[in-house]
């Protein structure tokens, strides 16, 4: 049966993204004589923040990630100050009905500890595994969570928005529900790489949980 439910954090939880490319961009803006595309942001996201700082001012690393999380705080409490519309009671439902809760993100600590502080939700999260700054980690961090709450992979679902959380869902055998409600979703790219379900409203993850621990559904 359905033990825990891992969710990323970026477009998941909160709709994150938009703010961290405008921070990224600013703190780049410090060191560079010009101004990063979205695309080009895009494009290095995989590694956590520092990871993608190092692709831009690998000379100003330090300097650049105090900048980064300033910039990354003050966007963060005017642009994104809560989670999505119903995001926090379907969490506290879950942990109601006795199921784990977890956290896989690309997110550095330091980023995501003020997001859960702004998100209010440092202590709702039974195991949390972050990103690293040399590449995509979230396979890795799956593994991490089934270890530390000694679960089989049938027993957890993982809620993404991106197509590297389908893949690395499937990499290690646990299903996977694509997140489509935040703005930066694909929701027919998300439909190509066919994971289990694409919900395209909280409410309707919602129903599809709740279905899954009541029919006792694995895998």
């Amino acid at each position: 049966m359905l033990k825990c439910v891992i969710f990323d954090m970026d477009g998941t939880i909160g709709d994150t993204l938009p703010f961290c490319v405008i921070a990224f961009r600013r703190t780049a803006e410090h060191f560079l004589s010009r101004t990063l595309s979205d695309e080009e942001i895009f494009e290095a996201f995989g590694p956590s923040d520092e990871g993608t700082l190092q692709k831009w001012i690998p000379d100003h690393l330090e300097d650049g990630f105090k900048i980064y999380l300033e910039e990354y705080q003050k966007l963060h409490r005017t642009m994104c100050p809560l989670p999505f519309d119903g995001m926090t009671e379907l969490l506290h439902l879950l942990k109601k009905k006795g199921v784990l809760l977890a956290l896989v993100t690309g997110k550095g600590w330091a980023a995501l500890k003020i997001t859960l502080n702004i998100f209010q939700m440092e202590d709702i999260f039974d195991a949390i595994e972050v990103g690293s700054p040399i590449g995509p980690n979230k396979p890795v961090g799956l593994r991490n969570v089934l270890q530390k709450l000694n679960l089989q992979p049938y027993e957890t679902v993982y809620i993404g928005d991106a197509i590297t959380d389908i893949t690395a869902a499937k990499s290690v055998s646990i299903p996977i529900l694509s997140a489509s409600w935040a703005s930066t979703a694909d929701v027919e790219r998300q439909r190509a790489y066919q994971p289990d379900k694409v919900c395209l409203s909280i409410e309707e993850l919602k129903e599809e949980l709740l279905s899954r621990l009541d029919r006792g559904i694995v895998g």
